[in-house]
């Protein structure tokens, strides 16, 4: 694939205007498809960061200079609104973000932070999450701020995003991690779990099956598009009509690996997605 530039000319009725997604990789696919089903009429601009990957790992400068560039890019599709879909994007480089752009941004830790309290009936909730995301106390955080008298229970599970950007949603390696790294939170007995990275719905019916029934699974990627919903609703935003034929109704841009993103993201968004564009997203 070779590098490209978008369109920086171009302009649109801020109905009409496409929403901005990022992710560190192919994670953030996971909101996008939520967006599809909840929000079908309006166009997405996706970017996935396949070069850096995994953003778990980073440093808070790190990441907040990889979202910084990421949405400078996606600024430039004069996109109506954009969508962190990182957990780890969210707990390190969101307070940036807000200040320094003058569209609506999102992340995804709120949403799914304001579900879990809802839903859990004795008080604990489990986190699984990244390194960074875990060791932020984002979750902790924001739940604290709706139930003080709510337990919150963090687990870092590292191995999550690279066994999911490899393709091994359903494999016994999978399975045997995820059995290591639940356990102490079933033995905990927390009753809602927080899949804290949106790379983890992409193994949510492992997730689901070890820690039982009884446990409420949160995918903040649904949380985050009802909230985006809501959000365009608000501020007269909300696309009403279809796309018309060869709109580019969605595109697909990344840092690296642009061929094994396509075989994955048809996997999970079930569209067709012909092609994703490279970039140098260190020029922006």
């Amino acid at each position: 694939m070779t590098e490209t530039q978008p369109n920086q000319n171009r302009t649109l009725p801020d109905r009409d205007a496409p929403i901005g997604v990022f992710d560190s990789g192919v994670g953030g696919l996971t909101v996008v498809r939520e967006i599809i089903r909840q929000i079908p009429n309006e166009k997405i601009i996706y970017f996935g960061d396949t070069a850096r990957v995994p953003y778990g790992n980073k440093s808070q400068e790190t990441v907040t200079r990889f979202s910084e560039q990421i949405v400078r890019f996606l600024r430039t599709f004069q996109v109506k609104t954009i969508v962190a879909a990182c957990n780890t994007v969210s707990a390190y480089a969101m307070e940036a973000l807000e200040r320094d752009i003058d569209i609506p941004i999102l992340g995804v830790v709120k949403p799914g932070a304001k579900t879990a309290v809802s839903a859990t009936r004795n008080g604990r909730i489990g986190v699984i999450a990244t390194e960074a995301t875990i060791g932020s106390q984002i979750y902790t955080k924001y739940i604290t701020e709706l139930n003080q008298n709510v337990s919150i229970y963090g687990k870092a599970c590292p191995l999550f995003v690279p066994l999911v950007e490899e393709g091994l949603l359903e494999d016994p390696v999978t399975d045997e991690i995820a059995r290591r790294y639940l356990t102490e939170l079933i033995d905990i007995d927390i009753d809602t779990l927080i899949l804290g990275c949106t790379h983890y719905p992409l193994i949510r019916s492992t997730l689901g099956r070890i820690m039982g029934e009884r446990v409420t699974l949160v995918n903040p990627a649904y949380e985050t598009a009802r909230k985006l919903r809501e959000l365009l609703t608000g501020r007269n935003l909300l696309c009403e009509t279809p796309p018309g034929l060869g709109s580019n109704r969605y595109q697909f841009y990344v840092s690296d690996k642009a061929d094994k993103f396509v075989r994955f993201a048809n996997s999970i968004i079930k569209y067709g997605i012909l092609s994703a564009k490279t970039v140098n997203i260190e020029t922006y």
